[in-house]
């Protein structure tokens, strides 16, 4: 016979049973990962552009936008993007004639460039769990603008479009994401001539919120 005790062990053992099932459910729940899901993010673009006439040394802007996630499967999907991102280049003292005779005298030789970029990345969910994933893919950006300081023409330095990749690593908790990428620009960006060659590079920290 069970005395008074031993049931209301029994009744204690069966309810921990069950609250124990119900959360391991709700953890696989949580685990899956949604056909399609939304969100926005913002944070720094450290860029550089490489060239003879541009100093060394990397600039500190930002970026923000929006993305969507398309999960074909719990281990792949695809995130397209589209993104703000503000840009810097600064000029050296070692400009060739040609280049020296686009600006006025002076040390002002700056550049802001205003882009929209769309990136399109394949997502790879490293192990079991859908936080972490493995980004690569690319990206298109168009020049919204340029602003060069002390120009003597209104004529446009930089081309207004440019391609390249960007590969990186996005934590995705319940809500909120984070992460960090490199880009590198495979399209020449000089509109002046085709005496240099100058690339965009950049590493972009971001964190942002997913719905």
């Amino acid at each position: 016979m069970f005395n008074s005790s031993k049931i209301i062990t029994l009744i204690f053992v069966s309810l921990f049973l069950t609250l124990l099932a119900s959360a391991q459910r709700n953890v696989i729940g949580m685990d899956r990962e949604n056909l399609i899901r939304f969100g926005v993010k913002g944070g720094l673009n450290i860029n550089k552009v490489d060239g003879t006439s541009y100093k060394e040394g990397f600039k500190y802007n930002y970026q923000f936008g929006g993305f969507m996630q398309i999960n074909f499967s719990r281990r792949f999907g695809v995130q397209p993007e589209i993104n703000f991102v503000q840009s810097e280049a600064e000029f050296n003292d070692d400009l060739s004639t040609a280049y020296d005779d686009l600006f006025f005298g002076g040390s002002q030789r700056n550049a802001k460039l205003n882009t929209l970029e769309i990136p399109v990345l394949l997502n790879v969910n490293v192990g079991q769990s859908k936080r972490v994933k493995l980004q690569v893919g690319p990206y298109y950006s168009n020049l919204l603008k340029q602003t060069v300081d002390s120009l003597k023409s209104n004529g446009d330095l930089y081309n207004k479009s440019s391609f390249g990749a960007m590969a990186g690593i996005w934590f995705q908790l319940p809500v909120v994401n984070f992460g960090a990428r490199y880009k590198l620009g495979f399209t020449d960006i000089n509109a002046v001539d085709d005496k240099q060659t100058w690339k965009d590079q950049a590493i972009q920290v971001f964190v942002g919120v997913t719905l």
